[in-house]
C-alpha cells in the first residue's frame, strides 16, 4: 500500500513538473532545459556585448534644461523635473483627444476643482496650452478614475492618478515651464 501512494506521488509531481516547465516563459524555461534546436556552433561563436538598455524612466534627452514638466506624448509619461535635471517624480498618464504640439509652454492658470468638459468632476487643473479653442492641461479626477476619453470629444484634459495631481498641484504654479516631446 505504501509503495502504490508513492508511485502516486512521483506521478503527480511528474504531471506538475512538466505543466509547470510547458507554462513558463521562454526566458525562464531555455535557461532550466536546453533547447533541442540549439546547435553547439552556434554557442561556440562570439556573441555581441548586450547593449544597454534606454532607462523607460529617464528624463527625455531632448526635453531642455532646468526646472520643468515634461509630458511625452507617445510613451503617455510625465516626468516633474527640478532645475538640476533630477526627476523627482514620473508617472503615466491617460491623454485626451486633442494634444499639444511638441513644444515648450508655460502654465497659464490652475483650479483647485471643477467640472471638466467630459462631465467628470475634476481636482488640481493645470493648464498649459490651447489648440483649436480647446485648453490642454493636466487633471485627476476626483473619483480616481483615468479612463479612456470619448475620441470623438473635443476635450483636453491629460488625466493622472490622484496622487500625481497632488505632486504636479505642488510642483507647476502658474509660469512654470512645461515642455511636450512627441
Amino acid at each position: 500500500m505504501v509503495a502504490g501512494l508513492t508511485a502516486a506521488a512521483i506521478v503527480v509531481v511528474g504531471v506538475l513538473a512538466y505543466q509547470a516547465s510547458a507554462n513558463a516563459p521562454d526566458s525562464v524555461a531555455s535557461s532550466a532545459t536546453p533547447r533541442a534546436s540549439a546547435s553547439a556552433s552556434a554557442s561556440a561563436q562570439p556573441t555581441a556585448e548586450p547593449k544597454p538598455t534606454k532607462d523607460a524612466l529617464a528624463v527625455p534627452a531632448d526635453s531642455g534644461t532646468g526646472e520643468r514638466v515634461v509630458y511625452a506624448l507617445k510613451d503617455r509619461r510625465v516626468w516633474l523635473v527640478d532645475a538640476d535635471g533630477k526627476s523627482l517624480r514620473t508617472f503615466t498618464v491617460m491623454p485626451s483627444p486633442v494634444s499639444p504640439p511638441p513644444d515648450i509652454y508655460q502654465v497659464t492658470s490652475r483650479s483647485g476643482t471643477v467640472q471638466g468638459s467630459d462631465g467628470v468632476p475634476i481636482e488640481h487643473v493645470v493648464r498649459f496650452a490651447n489648440v483649436d479653442d480647446v485648453a490642454i492641461g493636466f487633471s485627476a479626477a476626483q473619483d480616481g478614475s483615468m479612463e479612456p476619453p470619448d475620441p470623438t470629444s473635443k476635450t483636453g484634459g491629460v488625466r493622472m492618478k490622484r496622487a500625481d495631481g497632488n505632486a504636479m498641484w505642488t510642483f507647476a504654479t502658474v509660469g512654470a515651464k512645461v515642455v511636450v516631446v512627441p
